[in-house]
């Protein structure tokens, strides 16, 4: 007898992905709890499986990343892809190439998964109608981070348990911010009270309706949260004046430690990097390993981006 293949939630969906707001809550647990396998792996001797061998990657970066370019790159390589991370700084795009042009250049090289991340809205969502392969974004303009806000639903789980019933607070840039939307969804999917925090000229307009509290006084969006999530003040997205300055922005909505006591005795924080110190936190918070999460998120980055190529690879 045939042994019976498990059927995932993943397999009767499209293969793309391209943001929370596409997911249901079976399918993201189903990233995570594959993403919790990855972890012991990563933390071994040997971290490469061949699971994705002789299938090709393409990282397709328009704007400059660190963290998830390189978790990315190291995620498809630890599963056993070929890897190519184009430089787009010299591509074609800078002689008037569009998107379109590009996605037809690349479909012709038969990759099977291509990892975007891109300065426009719905960009990945474009590059996913004109590519016969698995498209996975990794940001793009304001909309969705859908990968970051999965490592740090598995972030959290892998210290407080759970997700559903803790009180989260995401504070800083939230009108600029992809981060901050894409958790916004994953979080209140998974059954967390979502606070967010911002000055009025930072927080977007109809924002309660997704399903959050909204707070201007960080004293008041801290009280009672057992995760604090705090954003990078994005101002290349910026145009005009938001801000009267960095120290008065540091003054009211930047972490400290004195800020921090408004949250639960156990409250742990969070950021997507890079940090501005100084600025939306303290230097030695951000570095207090009893409080700081932020190496946790990149260690556990490189298992969830692994588990999202692997599942939807197909």
């Amino acid at each position: 007898m045939a042994t019976e293949k498990k059927v995932t939630a993943i397999k009767n969906t499209p293969k793309h992905l391209l943001g929370i707001q596409n997911l249901s809550v079976l399918e993201a647990k189903e990233i995570l709890t594959e993403a919790k396998s990855f972890i012991k792996l990563n933390r071994g001797s040997s971290k490469k499986i061949d699971v994705l061998r002789g299938k090709t990657q393409i990282n397709l970066f328009f704007e400059p990343s660190t963290r998830t370019q390189s978790s990315f790159d190291l995620a498809g390589k630890r599963l056993g892809a070929d890897v190519m991370t184009m430089n787009m700084g010299n591509s074609a795009l800078k002689k008037g190439e569009t998107l379109i042009d590009t996605a037809m250049t690349l479909n012709a090289m038969h990759p099977d998964i291509i990892v975007i991340r891109h300065q426009d809205s719905g960009a990945p969502n474009l590059l996913s109608q004109k590519v016969n392969c698995t498209v996975i974004n990794a940001g793009d303009g304001r909309r969705e981070h859908p990968t970051q806000a999965l490592l740090d639903a598995l972030t959290i789980i892998n210290r407080k348990g759970n997700i559903e019933g803790l009180k989260i607070a995401i504070c800083g840039d939230i009108l600029h911010s992809r981060v901050a939307r894409s958790n916004i969804y994953l979080m209140n999917m998974l059954g967390a009270e979502v606070n967010v925090i911002a000055p009025k000229t930072l927080m977007p307009k109809g924002i309660d309706n997704l399903g959050v509290k909204s707070f201007t006084d960080m004293k008041k969006g801290l009280d009672g949260c057992d995760i604090v999530m705090m954003l990078r003040l994005q101002n290349e997205r910026m145009q005009g004046s938001f801000l009267p300055s960095k120290r008065e922005y540091y003054e009211f909505f930047g972490l400290t430690p004195e800020k921090l006591k408004f949250a639960k005795k156990d409250a742990l924080l969070m950021h997507p990097g890079p940090m501005n110190r100084g600025v939306e936190i303290d230097t030695k918070l951000a570095d207090d390993i009893n409080v700081s999460l932020v190496k946790e998120q990149v260690e556990l980055g490189v298992a969830v981006r692994m588990a999202c190529l692997k599942l939807y690879c197909k």
